[in-house]
């Protein structure tokens, strides 16, 4: 019994040794790697940030100030192009509204001269083939001048081809003129009442941009007053403040 505890002992001793050196050796390993590591949440002992300084703002401030006032002329600038370009569109829109206006009254007049003579009685003639045949052809004729003329689009056109919309061929030539000059009146009135539709929108426009390019230069005028440098009196010298006044030199007067 006594062999067996002895061989026992002299057999698992070393090998629980063994297992504790080897257990001993990393643990110091492992505190060596932690002592040598830089703690990463130890705080530092440097010093907060100095505050800027009062040149330092000063300058950050003319900085940005400078970049405002450029911002603000590149804009006063478009804005300038944008109101010339705006009131050249009015211009034009005012001159198209004016011919307009004057191409209705010319067509008006035509219409009230056309309107006074069908007020007379229409002519007699033979109801005859040949005379429907002689009023198609007036008919035809004279919406084809006025189509020469620009006085009826296509569409209009076709419609007296087509004897649609009113346009009966069977009727006296006088009474298509009467047709065809109240046609012609509304078309130029129609165009009248369009274009002074544009020329108001246009106005608007213009006066909107007009405005905008004001405020813009105003606000740009401010901007670049204030990067202008402010002016310091001049001081005098000390030599010219303490500079005594000339004192005239008493001389006795000459007797004879």
């Amino acid at each position: 019994m006594e062999t067996v505890v002895f061989y026992q002992f002299v057999t698992e001793v070393p090998e629980a040794a063994a297992i504790w050196s080897t257990l001993f050796l990393l643990t110091l390993g492992l505190l060596t790697v932690l002592a040598a590591r830089p703690e990463r949440d130890q705080p530092t002992d440097d010093p907060p940030p100095a505050p800027p300084t009062a040149r330092e703002v000063a300058a950050a401030e003319a900085v940005d100030l400078r970049r405002y006032a450029e911002e603000v002329a590149v804009a006063a600038t478009g804005a300038a192009t944008t109101a010339k370009r705006r009131r050249a569109a009015w211009l034009t829109a005012q001159e198209q509204m004016e011919r307009a206006f004057i191409e209705y009254d010319e067509a008006d007049n035509a219409a009230r001269r056309f309107a006074g003579a069908g007020a007379l009685p229409t002519p007699r003639t033979p109801q005859t083939p040949a005379e429907y045949a002689a009023r198609e052809r007036y008919l035809h004729r004279a919406a084809m001048a006025a189509y020469w003329r620009g006085d009826l689009t296509m569409a209009q056109l076709g419609d007296v081809f087509g004897h649609r919309h009113g346009w009966d061929p069977r009727r006296h030539p006088v009474e298509q003129e009467v047709l065809i000059s109240r046609v012609i009146r509304d078309a130029r009135l129609a165009d009248y009442q369009v274009a002074a539709g544009r020329e108001r929108a246009a106005w608007r426009d213009a006066e909107l941009a007009a405005e905008s390019a004001r405020t813009l230069a105003e606000e740009a005028y401010v901007a670049a007053v204030r990067l202008r440098p402010v002016p310091v009196p001049a001081r005098r010298t000390v030599a010219g403040a303490l500079r005594p006044a000339v004192v005239a030199r008493w001389r006795p007067a000459r007797v004879g």
